[in-house]
């Protein structure tokens, strides 16, 4: 990846690829790399893409590590799917759309839509139904609770703020399995859920708030 890395910055300096400039007098960033993964971005113009097609067959050329356009995809921000289409072809990619999974995170969507962390919802909810809240003791269920339950939506805590209606309900799935329900039916909670998320210095069972984590 450094020869590749190499070659853009080369690019860039010499014009024949522009990068996206980030707000605020932020950078320009023209391509991210993670393991064996590449992202090029850029201005949605013709010449960066067949520079950029130039590019990858150099690097190709000379190091033989070759792109699988196969698995690639192109995006586009504010461009017709017709625009998208004729440009991926320059490529000999896919034409695709935002919003996308990438190391299943969603990107491009809109996090702060109650519809964009229904996976996690999901998520936590099959869980639950694999587990039955009755067969438990109620250590048990505290144990899944505090490890379990409480990691699932951590990947997404760490790169999003989830609406507070989010965090209740996740809340809420959480309390219910503690206390032994299911979502046809109810049990009594004993103790206050804030007392239960509490320190257990302070008489709590150390749960945690999941706001705290996000």
């Amino acid at each position: 990846m450094e020869g590749l890395n190499v070659a853009m910055r080369s690019a860039c300096d010499n014009s024949l690829f522009h990068g996206a400039e980030m707000p605020n007098r932020g950078p320009t960033i023209s391509h991210l790399f993670y393991a064996d993964d590449a992202m090029f971005i850029g201005d949605w113009t013709s010449s960066n893409f067949i520079n950029l097609a130039r590019i990858l067959r150099c690097f190709h050329a000379s190091s033989g590590l070759k792109v699988n356009f196969h698995k690639s995809k192109v995006y586009g921000i504010g461009v017709s799917e017709n625009e998208i289409a004729s440009c991926a072809r320059i490529l000999g990619c896919e034409a695709a759309s935002l919003p996308f999974k990438y190391l299943g995170v969603p990107v491009g969507a809109n996090m702060s839509q109650k519809r964009s962390w229904q996976p996690v919802i999901d998520r936590v909810q099959n869980k639950l139904s694999l587990w039955k809240a009755k067969t438990l003791s109620f250590g048990g269920r505290l144990t899944l609770v505090k490890t379990v339950l409480g990691s699932l939506p951590l990947f997404y805590f760490s790169i999003f703020k989830a609406p507070i209606s989010i965090i209740d309900n996740l809340e809420k799935l959480r309390r219910r399995f503690l206390w032994g329900g299911s979502k046809e039916k109810q049990k009594i909670n004993w103790v206050a859920w804030k007392v239960v998320l509490g320190p257990k210095s302070s008489g709590g069972l150390g749960v945690g708030y999941l706001a705290s984590l996000n």
